[in-house]
């Protein structure tokens, strides 16, 4: 919407854009002066018949571009002059504007994207088994089949002894392909999907009750929302993380300053050991200001003369574009960067407060006396000047010039003899806190020297041609030979537990990219602070990673060249990060879109016209290069990308690396890039419930990652692959019997079990430890998980599922074969003590040995044992003896002779102390390759831990402790350019009513 008045002065409008770019701090949006002096009535604005030329729909949400033709003039729009959706008014009682684009035609739509239907590696590894298994019971029921038709014609035909069916040898075949297709379709583990439900519900409940992850200050526990992604947690290579509320408060706080040649203010740790200062004799006092050194305040009130002193409180005062506003005799601040409140709240507290200013003027109290100060010039902030200046005529008459900005800009512009060491120690001292730096001069201007200034300045104002280039040569006219007041130190507070948690993903093998819409500025300093960026980190900027681009990007083969010729250059990306802005991105992020994956010939009919869109391959080969540069630096750092470019960049890693990514964000700026990725996890923090509703994890703090992904999500993963492992072993171990018993009964289908033994073994007999297996089963717990992180690499490697499914499937068909044979060679030529050994024998022994095989490798299998997990191999043996003398008992078989046909087998089996040896001999045969297979893996799996902590040791623990000695301005970070337009035409009418908007609402 077009912004044409408002009832603030000079059509002023404050918005917040939490919910387009995540940022809380108040934004301000004006009309243009013409529309602000002539569309004050309700009249004015029905007749209003101007005509909007502008852009067409696009999702460039920092960008606009239109003409407004009314009244015979023509005024230039730009984005100031906008509201979007989904931004928020406050401050401002009434507003009146033209709809531009509506609908899906709205900036925050064109960037909203679709809910894809996610799935897990699981769920896609499960479907896979589920195919290949009924493949297998397919094509194994048509050689039988086969078998079955060659018997038939090789001996049944030739035999008139043997009663004769009507059919002839291929259609016995068919009839026995269908029988054996019902016989061995036990195979398809129908309760497999049953099992897994289950334990996704248990896993879920597990995380949802976790103490450590539950946030009592706002009593927020940890919810897992998606119903089966606890296991993908323990694969996640790449964590993508937006930056205002997800790993900051957004909270800036005064630490620390240097004045002189002294510091004043303590370190956040130090804080307890400290009483906190007291300002009651400050009648503008704002309690929510905390300070701990009362050196400070000691040295205020001890030489109300000291011109340094008062000089620095006086520039923090006087230098920001604050507005004020009184409300029930408190002054209340709006500011559009959370640093210059800060600042000026800290000023306030130490006696000289802002309390208004007008067109040409501001007002302050200096230790309670009220000074107004006429505003010559104010020197606006832009991104290439990195400061901002303020020319002011005090009470006296007298000429000042403030400035605060970028330690490098203002020290560089001091007089030669200004002392500036002591400044620069605290500077570091700063820095390795942590904390925002910002310096602050001033200069005394003589009359003469301004007037020929003003003239100049002037001249560059009414230029139509490069003016902001032309104003910035005057302003640095002025800005020179200052004299150095000190700096500031301002603490960016973070999440708790940020840092140690970055430090852990990294140390677990895990990327983290900061994509964000804030500030290039801002996102380095947090990224400095969380332990993303370290001092011995190299950064790319963006003319590098073009020239790398190129390198990269050679004869076309973007493989090619990074394998053969760039493995030095890769190498060394490893210890730089890129930092890339949204409009550089722009060229590359958005072709993900129109990228065609490769697909097999049968797929590629359904991409055609997908294909036939792409033009410009040379484009398509510099994205991939740039997802192959960045994913081979450490971190990615992405500032200014609007929210369709988030889910853009999550997508090209994905596409492109086939990794497994979690995205976690706060507001509904993060929406796509948490329904793009793999893992969503939404933060419930001050900016809605948008994130969260579109997250399978909801978390209150972003250190609970630390247990979401090193312990539950390592530990589901671990669990799902022991389960999903185990039973498949245990289906093929024990049904695929009636294959081998097929070539001994002349492929007539006859099952080679007791009608209730399948049905019972996959039920009963053996779910309940494979249950606990994957519901109580643990290696370790939460802290040992998290002191050692290098376990997460086996998930992230998937070295306990992909082949070794196979094995374990492989392992089934060798324990089928034992479990068959032993029972056969034992009876092959002998009927035992009063003729015992019958089929029905050979039958029951056969299942006895399977059943006590899978248990005992069961047992191998668990790490832990609990009461439970001991109470389920008590029911697992219980139910199975229960179960089969019941089914054996004369009274089923005089209940039903077709169903309970193994009359007293039980019995009669046990009653031989031979059958007792033959279990004992095929269990101790089943397991054999297990115990040599753990020996030797658990030989290999301590090698690969020594040598993953041994890099870890060698390589990041250091990093950990490091400090970093990078001075990082505070000033202007999150400030608007273009502030001073307004200020600078403040009405003069000091009569106005003031407006009692909260500015906490």
């Amino acid at each position: 919407m077009l912004l044409l008045h408002s009832t603030e002065p000079e059509s002023l409008c404050y918005i917040e854009t939490a919910g387009i770019d995540g940022e809380t701090n108040l934004k301000f949006r004006q009309a243009l002066p013409v529309t602000h002096s002539s569309l004050n009535t309700l009249e004015a604005l029905a007749e209003f018949d101007g005509l909007v030329t502008c852009e067409a729909p696009n999702a460039q949400i920092y960008s606009f571009v239109g003409v407004l033709d009314w009244n015979g003039k023509k005024c230039p729009l730009n984005s100031e002059n906008l509201l979007l959706r989904d931004c928020r008014i406050r401050n401002t009682e009434c507003c009146y504007g033209l709809v531009l684009f509506a609908g899906f035609d709205t900036k925050i739509m064109k960037n909203s994207g679709k809910m894809p239907l996610k799935w897990t590696n699981m769920d896609h590894l499960i479907n896979k088994i589920i195919l290949c298994i009924a493949v297998f019971v397919v094509s194994i029921s048509i050689i039988l089949g086969i078998g079955a038709g060659i018997w038939d014609s090789l001996y049944l035909q030739k035999h008139y002894y043997i009663p004769r069916h009507p059919q002839n040898s291929a259609t016995f075949g068919v009839f026995m392909f269908m029988g054996y297709l019902a016989t061995i379709a036990t195979l398809v583990p129908f309760f497999l999907y049953i099992s897994i439900e289950i334990i996704h519900v248990l896993h879920n409940f597990f995380v949802n009750n976790d103490l450590e992850m539950y946030y009592e200050e706002t009593d927020t526990p940890a919810e897992a929302r998606g119903t089966s992604f606890c296991d993908m947690l323990g694969q996640i290579e790449y964590v993508f993380t937006d930056k205002t509320g997800t790993l900051t408060q957004n909270i800036m706080t005064f630490k620390k300053c240097c004045i002189g040649q002294k510091i004043f203010g303590i370190s956040s740790s130090e804080e307890q050991q400290h009483q906190k200062v007291n300002f009651d004799w400050n009648q503008y006092v704002d309690t929510t200001f905390r300070f701990f050194d009362q050196t400070l305040i000691d040295e205020l009130h001890k030489d109300p003369q000291d011109p340094l002193l008062h000089d620095f409180f006086r520039a923090v005062a006087v230098c920001h574009t604050v507005m004020a506003d009184e409300e029930k005799g408190f002054v209340k601040y709006k500011a559009t960067s959370p640093d210059e409140e800060a600042l000026v709240t800290a000023a306030r507290n130490f006696g000289y407060v802002f309390l208004s200013r007008t067109q040409d003027a501001i007002t302050i109290s200096e230790m309670g006396a009220v000074k107004t100060y006429s505003i010559l010039a104010l020197m606006d902030f832009n991104s290439v000047r990195k400061r901002m200046s303020i020319l002011v005529r005090n009470e006296e008459g007298k000429i000042k010039l403030y400035t605060k900005g970028a330690d490098d800009v203002i020290l560089e512009r001091v007089c030669a003899d200004c002392q500036t060491e002591t400044i620069k120690e605290a500077l570091n001292h700063f820095a390795e806190e942590t904390l925002r730096t910002l310096c602050l001069a001033y200069k005394d201007v003589e009359e003469q020297d301004y007037l020929t200034w003003k003239k100049n300045h002037t001249d560059a104002s009414l230029t139509l041609e490069n003016r902001q280039y032309n104003l910035d040569k005057v302003y640095e006219d002025m800005e020179q030979s200052l004299q150095i007041l000190g700096a500031t130190a301002i603490e960016d507070k973070l999440q708790e537990g940020v840092p140690e948690t970055i430090q852990l993903l990294k140390d677990g093998n895990i990327k983290v990219w900061m994509l964000t819409g804030d500030k290039k500025e801002t996102a380095i300093n947090i990224a400095y602070s969380c332990n993303l960026l370290s001092s011995d980190m190299q950064l790319l900027d963006e003319t590098e990673i073009r020239s790398l681009l190129d390198e990269i990007q050679g004869n076309g083969n973007v493989e090619a060249t990074l394998k053969d010729t760039d493995p030095a250059m890769m190498k060394e990306c490893n210890m730089k990060a890129m930092v890339v802005t949204g409009e550089f991105l722009n060229g590359f992020a958005n072709l993900s879109e129109k990228i065609t994956p490769t697909l097999p010939w049968w797929k590629k009919l359904i991409w055609k016209q997908k294909t036939e869109e792409i033009t410009d391959q040379n484009s398509i080969l510099k994205t991939k290069a740039l997802v192959e540069l960045a994913c081979q630096c450490q971190c990615v750092i992405c500032c200014r990308v609007t929210p369709k470019q988030k889910a853009s960049i999550v997508q090209l890693v994905k596409t492109n690396k086939k990794v497994t990514t979690l995205a976690i964000g706060d507001g509904g700026n993060d929406v796509n890039m948490i329904k793009t990725a793999h893992i969503g996890v939404g933060l419930i923090g001050k900016e809605g419930l948008q994130a969260v509703l579109a997250s399978e994890f909801a978390l209150a703090q972003f250190s609970y990652l630390q247990n979401l992904l090193f312990f539950h999500g390592r530990l589901s993963y671990a669990r799902f692959s022991k389960f999903l492992c185990y039973y498949n072993y245990k289906t093929f171990a024990s049904l695929v019997h009636n294959i081998w018993f097929a070539f001994f009964n002349c492929f007539t289908s006859l099952p080679v079990f007791d009608a209730w033994f399948p049905v019972f073994n996959a039920a009963v007999y053996t779910i309940f430890p494979a249950l606990c297996m994957a519901i109580l089963d643990k290696d370790t717990d939460s802290k040992g998980s998290r002191k050692h992180p290098e376990l997460y690499v086996i998930g992230q490697k998937d070295r306990r599922l992909g082949l070794r499914i196979f094995l374990y499937v492989l392992y089934g068909f060798y324990n089928s074969l034992v479990m068959f044979f032993i029972p056969y060679f034992a009876f092959f030529d002998a009927a035992g003590p009063n003729g015992i050994f019958t089929y029905q024998v050979f039958a029951f022994t056969m299942t006895t040995i399977n059943v006590f095989s899978v248990l005992a490798e069961a047992a191998l299998e668990l790490s832990t044992w609990s009461v439970l997990t001991f109470l389920a191999f008590v029911i697992a043996f219980g139910s199975y003896f229960l179960i089969t003398y019941v089914t054996t008992f004369p009274p089923a078989y005089l209940f039903s002779m077709s169903q309970f046909n193994f009359l007293g087998i039980m019995v009669i089996s046990f009653s031989s102390g031979y059958i007792w040896l033959l279990l004992l001999i095929g269990m101790i045969l089943s397991i054999i390759p297990s115990l040599i297979w753990r020996f030797w893996s658990g030989l290999s799996n301590q090698s690969l831990i020594k040598s993953l902590t041994k890099k870890r040791n060698l390589v990041q623990l250091p990093f950990r402790h490091n400090r970093t000695s990078r001075r990082r301005s505070s000033f202007a970070f999150s400030h608007t350019e273009g502030f001073d337009k307004f200020v600078t035409r403040m009405e003069k009418d000091q009569n106005r009513k003031k407006k009692t908007v909260s500015w906490t609402e």
